[in-house]
């Protein structure tokens, strides 16, 4: 291939500029993701030539190397691992290979704090070297190729790269970092050694930088030793050294890993700037072997809710890393759990086709779930400092306690949507998941009222959990279905996520008492509801046959029944389905999704009590009047009419 120049996905020049301009202040990330990198094509050269062992090419000792040169200025880290062909690194280096990058780029705000938190939910990778050099010049040839089929790729981080195939006897790449003037801090030994000890010390491979001594300047006058001499300098004696401590951290004892090592080793694996929420760690001994390393984010990912992206742990057996996102090994809805697990039982050339076949993945699997849901429950438990401890108590509640505390809010806010796919995904753990759940309810705005919280203070005599879905918060709050339990003072629980009305199809009842939707069926309120008032509503019922029956004839192509109501105090009327079936804000959802749904007519509620109910009877526009008293329940409910046009026709004629 001859020099050729190109022009970087445009998705990638946005992303240059945000680099540069956004993480100023974060410049030494950078060699920990070249590093991290390195390391990565080093386990996939390993993982290849499980089957193909000519791919080491005799040299099977995998390593970085750091080097740097003041006079060239440069710093260059070198690996032996797979490397890349031409077309490779065209595909690679001048594109962002990874799903959702539109979203990524749209959510781009031009705000320095926030940018520089996507790309860490995204990734900055390589192009993070542009965070201290001005160029930055790759070199690579890919494992098993010929000598003359290297690669060279050299941009400028600007609109575009060059790229030109060369002679490269050694496999792997060398990424070249031309430092920038104020970035010559990092052709220091000590610099470069502090950041590879602070960021990378756990990398399994071994960090090689050539070993340096102290020599002394050259006499100023050679005859006279008291003459003074030229400044000293720290010269490279040829000899190379490992900097970092080169075992997985995984596989050290817990008392011997600090909490700042652990957070390290998460930002590594995620390339996330936040430290994660909780971690745990175990070696799990039994039928099955296995280490765990798990973290829980502190932020959710932009493509959280992409089922089809890849995401799960890394996956390594005896210490050799065998695949990314091994999404085997946790449920997807505990996809946002980031990192290791290391097997000792499964063997070397595993597949993806295996994994999923394996007993003793499926036993990792169980293991894992469980770890995640304890994490969680812990963090649950100390979400909040006991109501009857004061502060500076240290005797009640321990330093760890306080340090908890509000965690599994900040959880719930960014994973709780993903959590409650579980209801129906893992029936083993169904009861478990069931306690983790957090909602809003109509005596709190905030997402904080779990299901154990409301039956602990049910009204005597009350048989149910009640329950309201809704595209948003205030209409949960304000919607019609919920007067009459306002005005008995009787809680319900406001649920708002897309994934609720789905999820509770699986959860019928929480510790023997049945969750009811108050927008199902007709209400029932037991022994909540006293006999005058059962008496009352029987009797608005017989009086108001008649003008049930014209209402049912006006609306019978939108309405399933007309019905008088007792849930409705101050709204003239309400949409209600029947108790199994599916609710109209479910199938408008499957609807805007592209999905099939049934065509759901619902049952209208009235109020008999109410001045425009009442208006009905004998009113010369009783056609019109009923229309608008189902397309306003429609609508206090969040959904539109039907046909707008007319409905806006209708009220204007009744305003005139």
């Amino acid at each position: 291939m001859t020099k050729q120049t190109l022009s970087f996905q445009a998705e990638v020049a946005q992303l240059l500029h945000l680099v540069t301009h956004s993480l100023y202040s974060n410049k030494e990330i950078f060699l920990r993701e070249l590093i991290s990198n390195a390391s990565d094509a080093c386990d996939k050269l390993r993982f290849e030539a499980i089957n193909d062992g000519g791919l080491y090419e005799n040299d099977s000792e995998l390593k970085v190397k750091v080097t740097f040169d003041k006079d060239a200025k440069t710093l260059t880290i070198t690996d032996n691992g797979i490397g890349m062909s031409a077309q490779e690194a065209i595909d690679h280096l001048g594109t962002i290979a990874k799903s959702g990058t539109k979203d990524f780029v749209s959510k781009l705000s031009g705000d320095q704090k926030a940018d520089s938190q996507l790309i860490g939910q995204f990734g900055v990778g390589f192009y993070s070297g542009f965070i201290v050099a001005d160029k930055i010049t790759v070199e690579s040839r890919r494992a098993g190729m010929k000598e003359s089929e290297g690669v060279r790729w050299v941009s400028g981080g600007a609109g575009d790269f060059e790229v030109e195939t060369i002679d490269r006897p050694a496999r792997g790449t060398s990424v070249i970092l031309h430092l920038r003037d104020d970035a010559m801090d990092y052709c220091s030994a000590w610099k470069v050694k502090s950041i590879i000890g602070k960021y990378s010390d756990h990398i399994s491979l071994p960090i090689l930088m050539e070993k340096e001594e102290w020599k002394d300047g050259e006499l100023i006058n050679p005859s006279d030793e008291k003459g003074g001499r030229q400044p000293g300098a720290m010269v490279k004696t040829g000899d190379w050294e490992t900097v970092n401590k080169g075992n997985a951290i995984w596989a050290r004892a817990k008392k011997d890993i600090t909490q700042d090592q652990y957070d390290e080793f998460y930002k590594q694996i995620s390339h996330d700037f936040e430290a994660p929420l909780a971690h745990t760690h175990n070696r799990v001994e039994g039928s099955t072997e296995y280490t765990q390393l798990l973290y829980l984010p502190a932020k959710a990912p932009m493509d959280l809710f992409n089922r089809e992206k890849s995401a799960g742990v890394k996956l390594y057996v005896k210490r050799v890393f065998i695949m990314d996102d091994a999404e085997a090994l946790l449920p997807s809805y505990l996809r946002f759990v980031k990192g290791v697990v290391d097997s000792a039982d499964l063997p070397l050339n595993v597949s993806r086709e295996l994994l999923q076949e394996s007993r003793d993945v499926k036993a990792i699997r169980e293991g894992c779930t469980k770890r995640v849901l304890g994490m969680l429950e812990d963090l649950a438990k100390h979400d909040k400092l006991p109501e009857n401890t004061a502060d500076g108590v240290t005797d009640v509640v321990s330093e760890e306690d306080k340090a908890n505390v509000g965690k599994y809010t900040k959880f719930y806010a960014e994973f709780g949507a993903v959590l409650k796919e579980g209801l129906g995904e893992d029936f083993g753990n169904k009861e478990r998941l069931a306690k983790l759940l957090r909602f809003a309810s109509s005596t709190t705005d905030t997402v904080s009222v779990g299901l154990a919280d409301y039956k602990a203070r049910m009204k005597d005599g009350q048989e149910a959990i009640y329950y309201i879905t809704a595209d948003t918060l205030a209409a949960a709050k304000n919607s019609p279905q919920l007067e009459v339990f306002k005005k008995k003072g009787i809680e319900v629980l406001l649920m708002t996520d897309r994934v609720d009305e789905w999820a509770l199809n699986y959860l019928h009842d929480f510790d023997g008492t049945p969750l009811q939707s108050v927008a199902k069926g007709a209400v029932d309120l037991g022994k909540l509801q006293d006999e005058a008032e059962k008496k009352a509503a029987e009797e608005a019922a017989e009086v108001f046959k008649p003008l049930l029956a014209k209402l049912k004839e006006a609306l019978k192509d939108k309405a399933e029944d007309v019905r008088v109501t007792t849930r409705l105090v101050d709204s003239p009327a309400c949409l209600v389905v029947q108790d199994h079936g599916m609710s109209t804000q479910l199938a408008r959802m499957l609807k805007q999704a592209g999905q099939t749904a049934p065509d759901v007519k619902p049952v209208l509620e009235v109020n008999a009590e109410h001045a425009l109910v009442k208006k009905l009877d004998g009113s010369v526009h009783f056609n019109d009047l009923a229309h608008i008293l189902f397309d306003q329940a429609l609508l206090a409910e969040g959904g539109l009419p039907a046909d707008p046009a007319s409905y806006v026709k209708r009220v204007n004629a009744l305003l005139v």
